[in-house]
């Protein structure tokens, strides 16, 4: 019986340890992609280096910026209203010639059993922000303060 008890929790610190924790891997990130927003949907959104929040209650937890690329990567909540736990991948643009429009965002995946298939996911087409997220328009954000 000690052998068994011993083995299961042998098992059990050798399924943790190959656990990757989150990591927080955080270029220096524009001060544009940074603070309170409205969407030209008439949706608010706070967005911070960990935190990218669609008001009133859907969070994501940011793993990874990406600022070369333009995306993020990030855990969603578990109290979120859909796929909780699961990971998403949120490219963005910043746009010329749109005021009040500064900056745009698609959800790429949202729904990924991993950070690193989000990660891997076919980008947005940054050609195209009308038609660039899946077919859709990448959601257009202003500043709300």
């Amino acid at each position: 019986m000690q052998k068994l008890a011993f083995f299961i929790v042998f098992l059990s610190m050798i399924s943790l340890a190959d656990k990757k924790p989150a990591y927080h891997h955080h270029e220096e990130i524009p001060a544009l992609f940074k603070g309170n927003f409205v969407d030209d949907y008439g949706i608010r959104y706070t967005v911070n280096d960990t935190l990218f929040m669609q008001l009133p209650r859907t969070r994501y937890h940011i793993i990874k910026w990406n600022v070369k690329d333009q995306y993020i990567v990030a855990r969603n909540d578990a109290q979120n209203p859909g796929e909780g736990g699961l990971y998403t991948r949120i490219d963005y643009m910043q746009f010329s010639n749109m005021d009040p429009w500064k900056w745009g965002f698609c959800l790429s995946v949202y729904d990924a059993k991993t950070d690193q298939i989000a990660e891997a996911t076919a980008k947005a087409d940054r050609q195209n922000p009308r038609k660039g997220c899946n077919g859709f328009p990448f959601s257009r954000m202003k500043r709300k303060e």
